[in-house]
């Protein structure tokens, strides 16, 4: 039984709800249970609080709904927001208790018509580890990546949806650097907000309202005498430019751009305008990244996937598969998964490929040209955990879409 439904249950609680006790009592067992994100949402009837789990929502508890002013109440509280303010979105921070482990609290609230909706994305220090060799990557892919790190210039992006795993992924090859160089080497960080704070790092958070912009905060970054830059996001053509050109200009520059996979990065920036010669000469590599749900090791049991998904496998590959599924238990909450491993799709920039892009060449054969020069695909990479057991066919199916295979 959880903290929250066991003080729910409590005399104290049939009496009159603390919310202050109440919220401590969600947060508690969101942290236990390794939650990314509470939210807190008025429904028809209750007050639902959902907690996401390895990127999936599960039920926590419902709520009775008349406490909902007193709960968003004790959130903007915890965040200095405007407490009697209700009907616009608002957004704060603030730490938990020591005894729930310092974790930092990113709270959003906003309008709806029953009410207001919370959610927290929760930040728990010790469950952050930013090293290369745990993401999850294999060897080769692993030896790639480090190889486009030790670049003493060009541009290196990754690519992802929201909750993909880019911001891990960009902290672990900053560490990675930093670890390698030690003091000998200069690192800035331009970011929207700063997650964590890095050792032997210059972060800064960008602040729109001051017209501190990602391109502001670049441009005058270049002043600083940095050897590696991340950008947080390359949002507008103009970031784009200055962020191509301080990779042609003998900086290593890491950012992030949305696109579905990692060849289709190429025509989004042509879409921003960059001439695709300064995009053939400036991009060193791409990475699209997913993250994938692993079976849970104690529950975990032989199973027959879905006949119409194991029409996508080779006859040799479903002859020697071990496929395992988890019918979920006490220690994966019922879930069936137990933690999450990336699916990375590293593009590496050869001269057969950059050819391919001054020819401007469409994303779909950008795509075959690097795996013909061996890029292993997320598709690919999916069914090597699907076949030694570590996740479900199911599993690949729902992360890696259709056009991706």
């Amino acid at each position: 039984m959880s903290q929250t439904t066991r003080y729910l249950q409590s005399p104290e609680a049939e009496h009159e709800i603390e919310m202050g006790v109440l919220v401590d009592c969600l947060l508690a067992d969101s942290i236990q249970a390794g939650a990314s994100d509470i939210h807190i949402e008025p429904w028809e009837h209750t007050i639902v609080v959902r907690i996401r789990l390895n990127g999936v929502l599960s039920e926590l508890v419902h709520l009775p709904l008349d406490i909902m002013d007193k709960l968003s109440g004790r959130f903007k509280v915890m965040a200095n927001l405007v407490s009697y303010q209700t009907g616009l979105p608002q957004e704060g921070h603030s730490p938990t208790k020591e005894e729930l482990g310092n974790v930092e609290l990113r709270i959003s609230v906003f309008p709806t018509t029953r009410g207001e909706k919370i959610v927290v994305r929760l930040f728990d220090p010790r469950n952050r580890s930013f090293e290369l060799h745990k993401l999850g990557f294999h060897q080769d892919a692993l030896d790639k990546l480090e190889a486009v790190l030790a670049s003493p210039s060009g541009l290196f992006l990754l690519t992802g949806p929201t909750g993909s795993g880019k911001t891990t992924a960009i902290y672990s090859a900053l560490t990675y650097i930093t670890g390698k160089a030690g003091p000998s080497v200069s690192v800035s960080t331009v970011e929207d907000p700063v997650e964590f704070n890095l050792p032997m790092i210059s972060q800064t958070q960008i602040n729109p309202a001051q017209e501190f912009t990602y391109a502001k905060a670049l441009r005058s970054l270049m002043r600083q005498d940095p050897q590696v830059i991340m950008v947080g996001e390359i949002r507008d053509p103009e970031t784009a430019a200055i962020a191509v050109q301080a990779g042609l200009t003998g900086h290593l520059v890491i950012s992030t751009i949305h696109s579905g996979v990692a060849a289709g990065v190429f025509a989004r920036l042509i879409n921003m305008e960059i001439e695709p010669f300064l995009l053939a000469s400036s991009i060193i590599g791409v990475m699209g990244i997913r993250l994938i749900r692993q079976n849970c090791s104690q529950c975990s049991l032989s199973y027959d996937p879905d006949p119409g998904l194991l029409k996508t496998l080779k006859p040799e590959q479903i002859e020697k598969a071990d496929f395992q599924k988890g019918p979920g238990c006490t220690s994966c909450l019922h879930t069936g998964f137990a933690g999450r491993t990336a699916l990375p799709e590293l593009l590496v920039a050869d001269e057969t490929f950059r050819d391919a892009v001054l020819e401007k060449r469409p994303t779909r054969a950008l795509h075959q040209v690097a795996v013909e020069q061996g890029m292993e695909t997320m598709w690919d990479n999916g069914i090597r955990h699907v076949l030694k057991g570590n996740t479900t066919l199911e599993e690949i199916f729902r992360v890696v879409s259709m056009d991706q295979l």
